[in-house]
């Protein structure tokens, strides 16, 4: 057996400095990405002629065709829908709230959403539309 030599332990390149700066970077572009919200449900959006674009969204509410409310990928009762949205809003209580209304779905369910965030207080209430 032989012994390494001097020469030979120093060509051994410690890699500890580089898995941490790869690690600090990767938890940096985890807490800067900014995460794509969905409701959950494909919908139809009426076609409109005045459309704006929101740019602080903490809400995002879809009804389907068939006048299902979908919360964050979640199929939600007509009753739930004040709670739900009382939880995700104390998160972001600078947003507001926009309605992904199909253009088939009962303008019912449209107004009970609208009448859930007046009551916890989302002033900034808007509905998604289709720009021609």
């Amino acid at each position: 057996m032989r012994r390494p030599t001097k020469q030979e332990e120093e060509k051994v390149a410690d890699l500890t400095p580089m898995l941490d700066v790869v690690f600090i970077m990767l938890i940096f572009f985890i807490v800067t990405a900014t995460f794509i919200k969905e409701t959950g449900v494909e919908v139809n959006r009426p076609d409109t002629q005045t459309a704006e674009l929101k740019k602080t969204v903490s809400l995002l509410v879809g009804v389907a065709p068939d006048s299902g409310i979908w919360i964050d990928k979640k199929k939600v009762d007509v009753r739930n829908v004040r709670p739900m949205m009382e939880r995700l809003h104390a998160e972001n209580p600078k947003g507001g709230l926009v309605i992904q209304a199909d253009s088939e779905s009962k303008v019912e369910k449209v107004l009970a959403i609208m009448d859930a965030a007046r009551a916890i207080g989302i002033n900034q209430v808007a509905i998604a539309g289709e720009e021609n």
